[in-house]
């Protein structure tokens, strides 16, 4: 028997330690991810023995696990966070704990993840009225006289940096999805409000708050800002900015003063960040004084903020070895595994506030005396997204530089929104969140480096000139569009010629009945490559494996198994050749013509809906094979020169 139990213990043990291995080989950001789903396995309480209330937390640490969500395509992630919204939001939009009447921005800040929710589900009428209700408090919260919002109504008169970040990115990810471009000015106020009552001319730090009537105790009574420069304050700011300058118009006047914003910020944070450990400091400009020390939220923010800065082209590429620095540092003084595998992170400062009661009085022994804990969500999140966005780093240098060209000519259906009542483009583009849109796709590309972008016009030596990759998918019918746009003549000659001279051509078709494919196949042509007006793989309901096929080798190494749903066939003669072949079936095949590639498949295939981890069983590896295949269109490429 001792033997026996020796054995068990033993196999046990092995295991365990197989999973610990395991676990540690995920990237950061899954692995802190993994951490927020075990600790509030079943809501998000942040407070112990009190049931979870909507809160600013959550969407900070939701935030955080909808980036990994969108850069993993695992189900897991969006089926958390739906969990924990669908806690607050009931059927008529109404929000449980929250009370507009409190005029707390802090409460606007989940609304992103509602947001999310909306743009991604079909059945969403829920989550637009609590979107509508949030975006509702934003109409009557209260302004000083310059227009800037109240942090809170029950603190008169003051604007926080923390506010920047709780309500701008919500309200400018609004306005873009419903077309009010009206309150970017708006959304731009309240950043050039802040900067110019809250920035130290000597520093460039920006002070954690202003009081405008300045007769708060913590208010100086000549500039009315707060004393000190709170590290997770600025760094609530400078992720605010990056955030907002995703849905900025690029023909509004403001959009510039924003990027000057970042870029005098980042010089200030980069001249505070600590030399030895690439860290920032609690309070940022009293390195080593007695009780200051390395924080993890604000480093995280930082790192964060300057390597998006540097990916969306706002800030130098000087900036991305502050960011690399930073990191390193979060990684070895923050970042530890436990011996159950769980990562966990340090140096959290729990909370830091101004004013109420107890009376918080911004002094320098108050930031640095409030309590330091591990695993808080707001550290958690903001980890999160920076590893995630270090992780994208270290992923776009496989296609910096290249340009992929969706087309928008051929596939141009248009429907009109249901809020809005605008006439959109729509069916697999980038921008398209919902079920058959690109937007999963897009962001691979986007990872990687490539420059997306949409041709809304025939195509010609000229339009193409400059695109790598160009995709076609989906050549629309009279039944889908009353106007339908066929490839001529004169497209197919500026596109073979285009593919001769080194361009990657990607060909996503259809199944009979729902695509064009006599023009189509005249392209098709020129590469050996002709289109069967047929129609296989017919899933039945939700019996997926009718839709399972092998993926080939000659693409795939880590992606075995794909869903494609009602395709049509493929001819081939040289030179294409197939690259997977079903019962007889050829499904896919490549074509190599001068320079160029020729990439053919009969359905359009990596769309949102078999992308996104919400729909397929975990068998069916698209995400992974969207991946692999977007890497090989890449390598296809020919070296400039050659």
């Amino acid at each position: 028997m001792k033997t026996l139990f020796r054995l068990l213990l033993l196999i046990f043990f092995f295991n365990n330690n197989i999973e610990k291995a395991a676990a540690q080989d995920k990237p950061l950001s899954e692995q802190l991810a993994k951490t927020v789903m075990t600790i509030w396995k079943d809501s998000l309480s942040f407070k112990q023995g009190k049931p979870a209330q909507w809160a600013y937390e959550q969407g900070v640490v939701l935030k955080g696990i909808e980036n990994v969500w969108r850069h993993t395509g695992n189900g897991d992630y969006f089926n958390y966070i739906q969990k924990n919204i669908d806690m607050f939001i009931r059927k008529d939009g109404s929000i449980r704990t929250y009370n507009l009447d409190d005029y707390n921005l802090d409460n606007i800040n989940p609304g992103r993840i509602v947001l999310a929710l909306y743009n991604a589900l079909n059945d969403n009428a829920k989550y637009l009225k609590a979107v509508r209700l949030l975006r509702e408090q934003l109409n009557y919260q209260p302004r000083t006289h310059e227009g800037g919002f109240w942090h809170k109504k029950r603190y008169p008169d003051q604007m926080w940096l923390d506010g920047i970040y709780m309500a701008e990115p919500f309200y400018a990810e609004y306005a873009k999805r419903f077309n009010t471009p009206e309150a970017f000015d708006d959304i731009a106020t309240q950043f050039i409000l802040l900067e110019k009552h809250t920035r130290d001319p000597k520093t460039g730090l920006l002070y954690h708050a202003w009081d405008e009537s300045k007769k708060e105790k913590w208010a100086n009574k000549i500039t009315g800002c707060s004393p000190n420069f709170w590290g997770r304050s600025v760094g609530w700011y400078a992720m605010a900015l990056v955030d907002v300058l995703d849905c900025f118009p690029k023909d509004n006047l403001k959009r510039d003063s924003l990027i000057s914003i970042l870029k005098r910020l980042s010089v200030a944070v980069k001249n505070v960040q600590d030399p030895q450990t690439g860290l920032w400091w609690q309070v940022l400009d009293k390195k080593g004084e007695k009780g200051n020390y390395l924080e993890s939220s604000a480093s995280s923010m930082f790192v964060y903020a300057l390597a998006k800065g540097v990916r969306k082209g706002y800030l130098d590429k000087s900036y991305l070895t502050i960011a690399k620095k930073g990191y390193a540092g979060i990684l070895k003084n923050f970042i530890s595994v436990d011996s159950t595998g769980q990562t966990n992170l340090s140096n959290v400062c729990s909370v830091a506030g101004l004013g109420g009661e107890p009376y918080r009085d911004g002094s320098y022994a108050y930031y640095v005396g409030e309590p330091v804990v591990s695993n808080d969500p707001k550290g958690l999140g903001a980890c999160i997204m920076a590893a995630v966005e270090m992780e994208i780093v270290a992923d776009e240098k496989i296609g910096k530089g290249k340009k992929v060209i969706l087309d928008s000519y051929f596939n141009d259906e248009k429907k009109k929104d249901e809020v809005t009542g605008q006439t959109l483009s729509w069916h697999y583009k980038w921008e398209e969140t919902m079920d058959g849109g690109f937007s999963f796709l897009g962001d691979i590309f986007k990872d990687y480096g490539v420059n997306t972008t949409t041709l809304y016009e025939g195509p010609t030596a000229g339009n193409l000139k400059g695109g790598d990759i160009y995709i076609i998918v989906d050549p629309d019918i009279p039944a889908e569009n009353p106007d339908p746009k066929y490839i001529e003549p004169q497209h197919v000659k500026a596109i073979t010629d285009w593919v001769k001279a080194g361009g990657v051509l990607v060909m996503l078709m259809n199944d009979t009945g729902n695509v064009e494919f006599d023009h189509a196949n005249t392209l098709a042509a020129q590469f050996g490559i002709q289109f069967n007006k047929d129609s296989r793989n017919r899933v039945e309901g939700k019996n997926y494996d009718m839709g399972r096929l092998a993926a080939p080798s000659i693409i795939w190494s880590k992606a075995k198994s794909i869903y494609l749903k009602q395709i049509c066939t493929i001819t081939v003669t040289p030179p294409a050749k197939s690259i997977l072949t079903d019962n007889g079936d050829v499904i896919m095949a490549v074509s190599k013509v001068g320079k160029g590639t020729v990439f053919a498949v009969g359905d359009p295939w990596f769309y949102n809906e078999y992308m996104d981890g919400r729909k397929l069983p975990t068998s069916f590896q698209n995400f992974t094979a969207a991946q692999e295949w977007v890497q090989w269109l890449i390598k296809q490429v020919p070296a400039k020169g050659k």
